[in-house]
């Protein structure tokens, strides 16, 4: 695990809908890292939306508000998936690299983060093909997703002071011993053991945001993921030395944030970072109400009980 920062950082987590990030003025972020939620996954969000078009809609403008706080020249990186529901794939991937063509960023690159063979959080489809034998009846296992990396026009490097370029400076030992050059990045995803503080959450792994962060942003900026889950982009910017923002819109994840940013624990030692909470009046109760809807669907597809999984 790596070390906590000594530099003095400030956290602003806002329970609320990112379309609206009133909070943030604008070009006063630095780096977006990012994971949306997968369009009505049935073992994540069953029905959350109205229809796939009301899925983009929502990405849509929550993509425009990201490119108002964006800084000029910075980057945006979202972890997302194609979504497979009863037999129909949606081109969750290709969709959201159109959107963000259309307002105008830059496609900059995209990673595959690909996971363990030998691990499903819950499989959707293994052991059809032993099943069914035959052709036509094959959907494969997905072990991967994408990281897409978008920019918002050209940065200019001599912005930055020369003593920020050097505490800033990127591991290369690190860099070239796991392999962070290539575009497929294996790493293993966060397991859904019981008592750990995901529990109920399918959080995305540190290993991420850490590589993100190092490689995209400078110390003493500002990280803002729109789509905050459990707080893991906030808790290691915080270790590296970044101000971070989060946005959520399920505020029954406020207890399991304030345990991940250690935001009510006592120090010895004054702390090196503040957190700011904010609950606005648009924050909506989701989990419960989700994880009653993942029961209830893997009871109707005598699949057993739900681990009540929520997208990171």
């Amino acid at each position: 695990m790596f070390k906590l920062s000594e530099r003095k950082t400030k956290h602003l987590l806002v329970f609320g809908d990112s379309e609206n990030m009133c909070e943030l003025k604008d070009e006063s972020i630095h780096l977006i890292v990012t994971s949306p939620p997968y369009y009505n996954a049935p073992f994540d969000y069953p029905d959350l939306f109205k229809s796939y078009e009301e899925y983009i809609e929502k990405m849509r403008k929550v993509i425009k508000e990201i490119k108002r706080v964006l800084a000029q020249g910075r980057i945006v990186c979202v972890v997302c998936d194609d979504i497979l529901i009863e037999g129909k794939k949606y081109p969750v991937v290709s969709d959201l690299t159109q959107i963000f063509l259309e307002e105008g960023f830059i496609y900059r690159d995209r990673i595959i983060w690909v996971k363990p063979e030998g691990y499903i959080r819950i499989s959707r489809r293994s052991g059809v093909l032993l099943q069914h034998p035959y052709p036509m009846y094959f959907y494969p296992d997905n072990l991967q997703e994408s990281i897409l990396i978008f920019q918002k026009g050209k940065f200019n490097y001599n912005l930055i002071p020369k003593n920020i370029k050097e505490e800033s400076k990127v591991d290369l030992e690190e860099y070239l011993q796991n392999k962070w050059y290539l575009n497929v990045w294996n790493i293993t995803n966060v397991l859904p053991l019981n008592n750990r503080l995901e529990e109920g959450i399918a959080a995305f792994p540190i290993e991420i945001p850490y590589r993100l962060i190092k490689l995209f942003s400078y110390v003493g900026e500002t990280v803002l993921d729109p789509f905050m889950g459990s707080g893991t982009t906030n808790k290691v910017a915080m270790m590296l030395g970044r101000n971070s923002v989060g946005y959520e819109l399920d505020k029954e994840l406020i207890d399991v944030v304030k345990e991940k940013l250690e935001v009510d624990k006592n120090y010895l030692f004054e702390k090196n970072y503040e957190v700011e909470i904010i609950i606005r009046e648009d924050a909506k109760e989701l989990r419960s109400y989700l994880s009653e809807k993942v029961d209830k669907y893997l009871k109707e597809n005598g699949k057993g009980k739900s681990r009540k999984f929520i997208k990171r």
